[in-house]
């Protein structure tokens, strides 16, 4: 799997390459709600800020869960869950994924494999539902369905969960249309990242006040 991408911008480093597929992270989808501008910002102009502390101690609780996953979990092929969890729950924490058909790759946080069908959480710091997570959630859910479309046409679920709990605070079935909207947001991103179509910025200041990247933005409103 390749890194980095001479595009229209110059190279952007976490687009990656499957044969001659490009792949961008699923997270941008989360970047592109708030404002797509933070895009333009990270991977074309290399702008690097310090994170967060919501964001140390989310990565740190992200570990945490996946160390203690890794305690008892049992080393399985995608095949053989898609088996087991005909009969009985399965749990995945940390699945990677990678969407050829639609040019996305990411982590999925959990992927509960049941007889009647699969739920892909996303974690988060809170328990508000903001669009930017159900896009983000929504392409782990289609980048899911894609990879196991071959072995499995069990229904779908997206779920967000508050982290470090086992508060699903929002649930909703992968429908055709969630899965046509997500697409066309992918699409759209890819014609950013190709220069087709232009970044634009949010027209919020709100979103602008919360955001880390503001001390660096061209564009900021507070």
């Amino acid at each position: 799997m390749q890194a980095g991408e001479l595009s229209p911008y110059g190279r952007i480093v976490e687009i990656r390459y499957l044969g001659n597929t490009r792949l961008f992270p699923i997270s941008w989808l989360h970047k592109q709600e708030f404002c797509e501008y933070q895009i333009f910002l990270e991977n074309i102009k290399g702008i690097k800020v310090k994170p967060t502390q919501a964001m140390v101690e989310g990565k740190q609780e992200h570990e945490r869960l996946y160390n203690d996953f890794r305690k008892e979990a049992v080393p399985a092929t995608l095949e053989e869950m898609m088996v087991e969890s005909k009969t009985v729950e399965v749990i995945s924490r940390e699945f990677r994924v990678f969407d050829t058909k639609h040019g996305t790759y990411g982590l999925i946080d959990e992927v509960l494999l049941t007889p009647d069908g699969f739920m892909v959480i996303d974690d988060k710091p809170g328990a508000k539902t903001f669009l930017s997570n159900i896009h983000q959630v929504h392409g782990y859910c289609l980048a899911f369905k894609e990879m196991v479309a071959v072995l499995d046409s069990r229904e779908v679920i997206a779920a967000l969960r508050q982290r470090g709990t086992k508060n699903i605070y929002w649930m909703e079935p992968f429908t055709k249309p969630a899965e046509e909207s997500i697409v066309a947001l992918i699409d759209h991103i890819h014609s950013l990242i190709s220069g087709t179509d232009e970044f634009g910025s949010t027209d919020n200041p709100n979103k602008c006040h919360t955001c880390r990247l503001r001390v660096r933005c061209n564009r900021t409103l507070v």
